[in-house]
């Protein structure tokens, strides 16, 4: 028995039952497989839709059987952990329930799932036959793109679009060993046809969408759509639907783009090196990862859209199982449609390595550009913003005269992460570092230390406390020696006396004026007042976000 605290409202992974009249085990049930067919999450037993406690049935007072209860009534077996808490003056239950990877079904067949509302609040609805497909293509249990198109044959191919593969493999280095094979054989090495049981070849949905008759797409796979849309001041300049298929439709996109991503050179030693609007070749990487690992049993199009702010890219479908934006750089590809994927990359389309992101990211850093941003993408849907800021030319300078003097080899990612990254924020300690490269600090280090030794970026303390700001070359490169001086030039004795003497002046200080004062990251500034606290200079005032300092009586006035 522990006293747990309850959450204060119902949400996609929190459910809150009443059992002041014995909540039924058939609905107790479908409630658990719900939450373990969407995202897990935990029932709550004995509390009201309002969130008031009400407390157990006497006939759920002794809950030590109810996982083989549910173990034994779902199929697969769904294994859940229940506790016992005191909360008002009663008991209630917490039923702890894993997001499971296969589909869950009562033993009667009945397959549910958990989804929100208008107002925002949650309900179980049945998962539907294109539902339990799409959710194994996310955690990379089935190719959709594999799979036969119903009511589709050979005459469903376009010959046109079979004359535009061969040449897109020609323009973009794809695998040439295709353009000796003819159209049967190029079929099948790429997986555009499989054989029924009758021994018939039938085009599969990968077929389809890249060689496929628009007519065909339109009627068969009525979820593939591509928009283009560009803005400008908010007036629409651009707003176009298609359902091509994919390598028409990326061509109609570039073609339609060009004209709105100007670029101008920069003479960089004895070269001209063009900077445009957005990098081509992120923006083909964006476009096609969109089109490629989209979830195709999902109504909605691929939406590219440029404004004011940037360009933005969009597809429905979340990041799969084991994919998160803080390992986005360096988890294996994982892609949702694997077949697709693979002829994508043979035909020259996407990267080869399965590292589109790093060429996205390379295409915006080089040119001092900030990250890639995939802050907005959610469970349903995956979106990036590219900002189409102007270039940072001296950055750019400084890259390409790396690579000049690597034989023109391209500078690591992890490399120009770092830079762009010490560029935007000044100075950063290897632990922050570590979580912009997504990787561990050692590593982190590594690449640091490779760094210095480069000229690149100049180290400030040592162990723990040590500290990197860009080198006084790059700095004195950018006409910004004062800069330098002020992020090199401070010690640790002198953030002390800003702190203090902030304090005198104005009674008190926080961290983020900590941060903004002495030109600290987030992490140094705790550093740098916890030292003080711990010296007696600055007493702490309450917690959290309204956590303050003042001097301490032994420090002067």
């Amino acid at each position: 028995m522990s006293n747990q605290s309850i959450p204060s409202t119902e949400s996609l992974t929190v459910e809150f039952k009443s059992d002041r009249k014995r909540f039924p085990d058939n609905e107790l049930i479908e409630a658990l497989i719900g939450l373990a067919n969407t995202e897990g999450g935990e029932l709550w037993l004995g509390i009201e839709d309002n969130g008031t406690p009400t407390g157990l049935h006497e006939a759920h007072q002794n809950l030590i059987g109810l996982p083989g209860l549910v173990a034994a009534r779902t199929s697969p077996s769904l294994a859940i952990s229940v506790t016992q808490h005191e909360t008002g003056g009663v008991s209630v239950a917490r039923i702890q329930v894993p997001k499971s990877r296969s589909e869950v079904a009562t033993t009667s067949g009945m397959y549910l799932r958990r989804r929100l509302k208008q107002d925002g609040t949650p309900e179980n609805i049945p998962m539907l036959p294109h539902e339990r497909s799409s959710r194994a293509s996310h955690f990379g249990l089935a190719d959709t793109s594999a799979q036969p198109v119903a009511s589709t044959s050979l005459a469903d191919f376009d010959p046109l679009e079979r004359e535009r593969l061969r040449q897109t493999i020609r323009q973009y280095g794809g695998d040439r060993v295709l353009l000796e094979l003819d159209d049967e054989a190029l079929d099948g090495a790429l997986g555009f046809t499989t054989r029924t049981d009758t021994g018939e070849r039938v085009p599969t949905l990968t077929g389809l969408l890249v060689i496929g008759r628009e007519e065909a797409l339109r009627e068969r796979v009525p979820t593939h759509e591509l928009a283009f849309q560009v803005l400008v001041r908010e007036n629409v300049a651009f707003n176009e639907f298609r359902r091509f298929p994919l390598l028409k439709a990326l061509e109609w996109l570039e073609t339609n783009f060009r004209p709105h991503n100007p670029e101008h050179e920069v003479q960089i030693g004895l070269f001209r090196v063009p900077v445009p609007k957005v990098d081509m070749g992120a923006f083909r990487e964006a476009v096609a990862n969109a089109l490629v690992h989209r979830d195709y049993h999902r109504l909605g199009a691929v939406h590219v859209r440029l404004d004011d702010s940037g360009l933005t890219v969009s597809n429905p479908g979340g990041l799969v199982e084991g994919v998160t934006l803080q390992n986005l750089l360096t988890t294996e590809p994982r892609p949702r449609n694997p077949l697709l994927a693979d002829a994508m990359k043979r035909i020259g389309i996407v990267e080869r390595s399965g590292r589109g992101v790093d060429k996205i990211y390379r295409g915006m850093l080089r040119f001092g550009r900030p990250e890639p941003d995939y802050s907005r993408t959610d469970h349903s849907s995956v979106i990036l913003q590219l900002a189409t800021v102007a270039a940072d030319e001296v950055f750019l300078k400084l890259v390409v005269e790396q690579e000049n003097q690597q034989n023109g080899i391209s500078l690591p990612i992890d490399t120009l992460i770092v830079l762009a990254a010490l560029r935007e924020q000044k100075r950063l300690g290897s632990e922050a570092l570590s979580r912009h490269i997504h990787r561990d600090v050692n590593q982190t280090r590594r690449t640091l230390e490779q760094l210095v030794e480069a000229g690149l970026v100049q180290p400030h303390g040592s162990n723990r406390n040590r500290s990197y700001t860009l080198s006084a070359d790059v700095y004195r490169a950018k006409g910004e020696q004062v800069a330098y001086t002020r992020q090199a030039g401070l010690s640790g004795l002198q953030h002390e006396q800003l702190v203090i003497n902030h304090i005198q002046h104005h009674g008190r200080i926080q961290r983020r004026e900590v941060m903004e004062l002495c030109y600290l990251s987030k992490d140094q500034a705790s550093k740098l007042l916890s030292r003080m606290k711990s010296e007696s200079k600055l007493i702490q005032h309450g917690e959290r976000r309204g956590t303050f300092y003042t001097l301490s009586r032994n420090e002067p006035l």
